[in-house]
Formats: C-alpha cells, structure tokens, sequence
C-alpha cells in the first residue's frame, strides 16, 4: 500500500529540531535537522515501524528538500536517506552544498 505526498501533513518542529510528518493524525516519521547560517544539515531520518512501506521516507525527502529550497538555503544530507533520495532524484542535486557535493558523491 503506498501513500501519496498529499495524504502527509508536514510541520516543522522548531523546539526539537525537526520536520515531522503525520498521516491520519499520527506521527508517522521525522526528519531531524541543524539549521545553519546558510544551509540545513539533514542527520537523521525516521519512518515509525507501522508507517513502512507507505511512502513515508520520500514524501518528507521531498518535503523537506521543496522547503529548503524555498528559503534558499544549501542542503548538507549527512542522513543516508537524504543522500540517497538526492542521489535518486538529481533534481534536488544543486541543493547540496557545493563544498562537500564530493564527499557526498552527489
């Protein structure tokens, strides 16, 4: 069963560092961030055990990729996840930082 981005409802999570996603009302992942003075670090992404296989991950990679683009800010993906859905959908590709676009392999 796969869910699609509109079912997710986003909110940015300011006090614990994080873009949480929620489908029917329930939390159902995150993604945890360090805001810098010009980019956003991405360290850790998180789908709950019952939300798997829903298309939880990519909707909030997607999520969290539009926004960091809409406030102009340079994406660091130490989180796995994030690298790889960058690596996946080269469309966000100029996101990352062009200093570390290397190491990231992006």
């Amino acid at each position: 069963m796969s869910t699609n981005d509109t079912a997710l409802a986003f909110s940015n999570n300011e006090a614990q560092h994080r873009y949480e996603a929620a489908l029917d009302g329930k939390l159902a992942g995150y993604a945890e961030y360090n805001l810098l003075t010009d980019a956003i670090m991405f360290t850790h992404t998180e789908v709950l055990p019952e939300f798997e296989g829903k298309g939880v991950g990519s909707g909030i990679a997607k999520h969290v990729l539009g926004e960091a683009r809409a406030k102009g800010l340079h994406v660091i993906p130490v989180c796995q996840f994030i690298a790889g859905y960058i690596r996946k959908h080269r469309e966000y590709a100029d996101l990352v930082r062009p200093d570390i676009q290397r190491a990231f392999k992006i």
